[in-house]
């Protein structure tokens, strides 16, 4: 990786956790963490706090989309390119090795190995 993908990587950790912050701070449909501000909202009014959270969540969201498309820029290596069309085509053409002559085996013994204990048998009645 080279060091201008890794500053841009955490730039979006920050603004990521800068957007969670502040949408938890805006009102839902029950109040929210702003309303417990109470010197924000005697300064700036209840109504302009949240039109001020809405705005820096917009742009926090837009500087995330589009630092993560530039990011997405520097990682390419423009004179790379990768062709797996012969590695496909050659495979397909190629058959494996399969031997001409059947493999001998031995036949399976019938008697039962030393190692084993015999069967118990059914209890008479």
């Amino acid at each position: 990786m080279n060091a201008i993908f890794t500053i841009l990587t955490v730039l979006i950790v920050i603004a990521s956790i800068l957007l969670t912050i502040v949408v938890l701070l805006q009102n839902g449909k029950g109040d929210g963490l702003a309303s417990n501000f109470v010197a924000g909202n005697q300064t700036f009014g209840v109504r302009q706090t949240a039109d001020m959270l809405e705005k820096v969540t917009w742009g926090l969201v837009a500087f995330v989309l589009v630092v993560s498309i530039v990011s997405s820029f520097t990682l390419t290596n423009r004179g790379a390119t990768i062709d797996i069309t012969d590695k496909i085509e050659n495979t397909a053409t190629e058959q494996p090795a399969f031997p001409s002559a059947p493999i001998q085996q031995s036949a399976p013994s019938t008697e039962a190995p030393a190692t084993e204990a015999p069967a118990a048998e059914a209890p008479a009645k």
